[in-house]
């Protein structure tokens, strides 16, 4: 399963990235929308992380750009922010399926890339 992780903490992205690895997952790390959209362009992973709050771009713009690009792709937004704590962010982004907290747990987050995986992979 490709995922594409876009978090701007290097450190966080990188422990998301070797935990999912660990998982069999295939995974690529970015830290900017710009860098997210080129990827985006050329590849069509399953699953996409992305932190809601980048410090170089606008998170709904990867959104965005990969709801037009690749439609099945599932975006799992992550934020330390409650600004989409009421759910708007479904009515936003057709593509997201999950708004979780920055601090949580690795394991469950992999949980989570392979339920959502799953979906695609049997759509």
């Amino acid at each position: 399963m490709k995922v594409l992780i876009v978090e701007s903490c290097t450190k966080l992205g990188q422990l998301w990235k070797r935990h999912l690895e660990r998982h069999g997952m295939d995974v690529v790390l970015h830290h900017t929308q710009d860098d997210a959209v080129s990827y985006l362009s050329e590849n069509e992973p399953q699953i996409i992380i992305l932190n809601l709050v980048l410090t170089d771009g606008g998170a709904l713009a990867v959104a965005d750009f990969a709801n037009y690009r690749m439609p099945k792709a599932q975006v799992i937004f992550v934020s330390n922010t409650s600004f989409f704590s009421d759910g708007s962010i479904f009515a936003h982004v057709a593509n997201a399926r999950a708004l979780i907290p920055m601090g949580t747990e690795p394991e469950d987050l992999a949980a989570m890339v392979q339920h959502y995986g799953s979906e695609v992979d049997s759509a």
